[in-house]
């Protein structure tokens, strides 16, 4: 894999076989994060999908046994606590990590977390929105926030009760205990558990799937399908959305190309692009202002 060695200072960022893969480069300090990272991570996310020859994102951690050991306490560009005018935004306003789950939330395509290690803090929060979580079996995890005396981020508290349950999420947040990764995979935070090794392969080999395999655009309308009816008061509201996603797709190339790959066995020649080709009622949400 080719690495982008110029873009970025504490990522690598790389395309291949139409799946970018960022990785958070910081080893020496067990991948933790600063605002610079999260700044290179939010460029590289929006990057990743505003390129159509992306059609799937892994985020990783460098080497070593953390995938992210979470913010850098040790200097002044994160939750710098000895510091006398410690603020725990950046401007003293919002949440940055607020600004990365957001991001990847809204983003046409899927991603896929490979949590090649322990993964405390944020190390955990930033993959919540991640669709798909591939965790090492001796990860450890934890949200120790109230340790620290503030409170989980990145969106957290919308997005942990919803894949793990308000029970769990609530222990988990208010004890701040680390926790190991059967008891990650028990709860639903990640999918499946292997060798460190095995992680990103395997993160790959999901990402390579979609990528081969399925239309651009009717990923892009199911990833968001899912996630925006999350809080649907009735179900009409997905008969409708997917009404109209359905009229709208019968329309396009990409239909009569899948029917005919499926009869002649082989593998589909999609051609419908998320930059171009999103039906006019995409997106269908109002995203509000952060100052509302």
């Amino acid at each position: 894999m080719e690495y982008d060695q110029n873009h970025y200072e504490q990522l690598l960022y790389a395309v291949e076989e139409n799946v970018a893969t960022i990785t958070i480069n910081r080893p020496e300090r067990r991948n933790t994060v600063t605002y610079q990272v999260l700044d290179e991570l939010i460029d590289a996310v929006t990057r990743a999908g505003a390129d159509d020859d992306v059609r799937a994102v892994v985020v990783t951690g460098g080497s070593g046994r953390f995938f992210s050991a979470g913010t850098d306490l040790s200097s002044g560009d994160g939750y710098d606590a000895a510091a006398a005018d410690f603020k725990p935004l950046r401007g003293g306003t919002r949440d940055v990590g607020g600004e990365l789950a957001l991001l990847i939330y809204d983003l046409p395509k899927p991603v896929i977390a490979a949590v090649n290690g322990t993964a405390v803090g944020i190390g955990i929060t930033m993959i919540l929105p991640m669709d798909v979580r591939i965790a090492a079996d001796n990860a450890r995890f934890g949200l120790p926030f109230t340790r620290r005396g503030i409170i989980p981020e990145s969106c957290a508290s919308f997005f942990l009760p919803r894949i793990v349950g308000i029970s769990r999420a609530v222990e988990w947040a208010v004890t701040g205990r680390i926790f190991q990764a059967a008891e990650a995979l028990d709860a639903g935070l990640v999918h499946e558990l292997l060798p460190a090794a095995d992680v990103l392969p395997r993160a790959r080999e999901i990402a390579i799937e979609i990528a081969h395999n399925t239309s651009a655009v009717s990923v892009a309308l199911t990833r968001q399908l899912m996630w925006k009816l999350l809080d649907a008061d009735h179900p009409i509201e997905a008969n409708r959305l997917e009404s109209q996603a359905l009229l709208a797709l019968g329309r396009m190339a990409d239909v009569p190309e899948g029917v005919a790959a499926f009869r002649e066995k082989r593998a589909p020649a999609f051609t419908l692009r998320p930059s171009r080709d999103l039906p006019g009622f995409y997106p269908w949400w109002a995203t509000p202002s952060f100052e509302e």
